[in-house]
């Protein structure tokens, strides 16, 4: 016998509720009154996480770059979308914008959408402070902070 009328995800205990529900019926056969609840409280659960925990989409160079990695790619394949292996370099460098026509060979050539493509990016500087540790000031920093030395990031 089932436990309690499907109802709409609306809060956080009422998603841990279904989670609980889908993890014990995952075994249900399909086409099922277990399996068929199953189906309803996973729909529920999607809808309830895309509106609370969004998942934006990445921006261009991230997506070719996630492309090339997807299909093996390195930079000199993308001589044909970009006009030219320097091209190509200054773009996933971000020291060249996309162009239009860049855009779309890429959308056709690499199934990247092109509202991806066309997203504004967000500059290096941007991209790596809310990455960034916060810097220790010179009063809390230790005494040895000043002789230690950051390696070189690789490219």
């Amino acid at each position: 016998m089932l436990a309690t009328p499907i109802a709409p995800i609306k809060s956080e205990v009422d998603y841990d509720a279904a989670l609980v529900e889908i993890a014990d019926l995952m075994d249900a056969e399909p086409d099922t009154p277990e399996g068929d609840r199953v189906d309803v409280l996973a729909t529920l659960v999607e809808v309830y996480e895309a509106r609370h925990w969004p998942i934006e989409p990445p921006e261009p160079i991230e997506a070719i770059r996630i492309r090339m990695e997807q299909r093996g790619l390195r930079p000199k394949d993308l001589e044909p979308y970009f006009g030219s292996r320097a091209r190509a370099s200054e773009v996933l460098n971000r020291k060249r914008a996309l162009t239009l026509p860049m855009i779309r060979r890429l959308s056709r050539g690499l199934g990247i959408p092109a509202a991806i493509l066309i997203r504004e990016t967000r500059p290096e500087s941007e991209r790596k402070r809310s990455t960034r540790k916060p810097r220790a000031n010179s009063k809390t920093a230790s005494p040895d902070a000043s002789k230690k030395r950051r390696a070189p990031q690789d490219v």
